[in-house]
This record gives structure tokens, C-alpha cells and sequence, in this order.
């Protein structure tokens, strides 16, 4: 009795066109669920290139979540366009702290507060407070 062959659903690699079809059903699926902390990796995924999806992560805590997400992603995805070859890649960028100067004592953090808000000045004479305190 000769073997029959099934025919896989696989369309072979994932691509850009499944990303912007299919993301935005995950991002409301992880919504109904609360899951707020892989919602907020998937606003950062940037693109796709030979199947291979590329999201953009600050800091090590966003890693680490993106990392235990990746299997649930990965299988959604497959499930959902049928590729076959879907991958993940973590692009983990480190928050630049170099522009800012760093603020030691209270006249420091007044000061800088000042440039964002300048109506604190005049809050701060109205009642009569002390940034020395």
C-alpha cells in the first residue's frame, strides 16, 4: 500500500504582510488577557526580514519578558498564517543616560524642574517655598 502524502499548510516564511495582518489580533487577544507587560514589547516590534521578526527592547527587565513571550508568539503566529519558518530576534537597546546631567542636591533638581515647568517659580514665591529646605 504505497504512503499518501499530506499536503502541509506551511507557505513557507513568514514575512511582512503576515506581521501587519496578524499583530494587531495578538495585541487585542494579549489585551482581553491583561497581559500588559508583553502588550507594551509588542508596540515595539519594527519588522520582518526572512521570517525573522525584530523587536526593539529597552533595558534588561523587557529582555527577560520578551524572552518567556517569544514561544507563545512564535506558535500564535505560526497557527494563525501557517509559515513554517518564524524567528525571533531581540534588539535590546540600554537607556542612554549620557545627555542628562546627573541631579545631586535639591538646588540641582529645582533647577531642572524650572526648564520643564517656569511656572514653578512663580508657584513656588506665591507660597512661599524653600527648594533648600
Amino acid at each position: 500500500m504505497p504512503i499518501e502524502l499530506i499536503p502541509t499548510t506551511s507557505v513557507g516564511v513568514f514575512k511582512q504582510e503576515m506581521l501587519d495582518q496578524y499583530l494587531p489580533e495578538v495585541i487585542e487577544l494579549w489585551k482581553s488577557e491583561k497581559r500588559n507587560l508583553e502588550l507594551a514589547i509588542l508596540q515595539q516590534v519594527k519588522k520582518v526580514e526572512e521570517g525573522t521578526i525584530f523587536i526593539e527592547v529597552m533595558g534588561h527587565v523587557q529582555e527577560e519578558i520578551a524572552e518567556k513571550m517569544k514561544p507563545d508568539l512564535i506558535g500564535i503566529f505560526r497557527k494563525k498564517s501557517g509559515a513554517g519558518k518564524i524567528a525571533i530576534q531581540l534588539d535590546v537597546k540600554e537607556e542612554d543616560d549620557a545627555g542628562s546631567p546627573k541631579l545631586y542636591t535639591d538646588q540641582d533638581k529645582f533647577k531642572h524642574l524650572l526648564k520643564k515647568h517656569p511656572a514653578l517659580l512663580e508657584f513656588s514665591k506665591k507660597f512661599d517655598l524653600d527648594p533648600d529646605f
